[in-house]
């Protein structure tokens, strides 16, 4: 459904990503994993089209991304941080991403109802606290039932609660055969989600692991793996 050929990203001096190649195909929950600065938000982004490949592609069901922008109806993304503007109502920012998705129409409220959002829609942004932006954030994002969906860190501001519906929810979309791709620094997250775990060190794939047995014990021999390349990380 993915395919990244060879992809390269420079910020002036910085290499952040480094001739990276991966094929992810739809029905599986991919983590992408690495510490601070490895460049998993970058390849995200690069993903999204929000951010430009120095060289190399990107194709979504077989056709490029470049200079086509019809492939992101495809996909649903929730950034790490939500950033609504903090002057108007929530429902105005609901009704604006329901205007941006055009076409695609807003068929699924599951989260919207768990979450009770209709309690605040009436609020102004600027009076939610995080946690409820980042509930907004998920509702959104999974409202118009994408094929692919991009979560940045999904649960991060989310009380336990939240956080443990926002998994089932998670789960749920990969049943009805959708790509998810998320970012975690969090363990137990990656035991319970993932059947493919991508590590990135220094913008280079270090890991890129299935997770056959799909339990927690075959991802028990990754995850020491990773805790390993985390040790021999030079920290600056």
């Amino acid at each position: 459904m993915i395919s990244i050929e060879n992809i390269n990203k420079t910020y002036g001096k910085f290499h952040i990503l480094k001739s990276v190649n991966l094929n992810i195909e739809k029905g599986q929950i991919v983590t992408v994993m690495g510490p601070n600065g490895s460049g998993k938000t970058t390849l995200l982004k690069c993903i999204l089209g929000l951010v430009i490949p120095d060289n190399g592609d990107i194709k979504v069901d077989g056709k490029t991304i470049k200079n086509n922008f019809e492939y992101r109806h495809k996909i649903g993304y929730m950034p790490q941080t939500a950033f609504f503007p903090e002057n108007i109502r929530v429902k105005d920012v609901i009704q604006i991403i329901k205007e941006i998705r055009g076409e695609k129409a807003a068929v699924d409220f599951e989260l919207y109802d768990y979450y009770e959002i209709e309690k605040f829609t009436e609020k102004k942004v600027s009076s939610l606290s995080q946690g409820m932006k980042q509930k907004v954030s998920s509702a959104l994002t999974f409202m118009f039932d994408s094929d692919i969906l991009i979560l940045d860190e999904p649960t991060a501001g989310l009380d336990p609660l939240s956080a443990e519906y926002m998994k089932i929810k998670i789960r749920k979309e990969k049943d009805k055969g959708k790509l998810i791709i998320i970012t975690t620094h969090i363990l137990n997250e990656v035991e319970e989600l993932s059947d493919r775990i991508i590590f990135l060190l220094d913008g280079e794939v270090r890991v890129n692991r299935v997770n056959e047995s799909g339990s927690t014990n075959g991802a028990e021999g990754i995850l020491n793996k990773f805790t390993e390349l985390f040790k021999s990380y030079e920290w600056e």
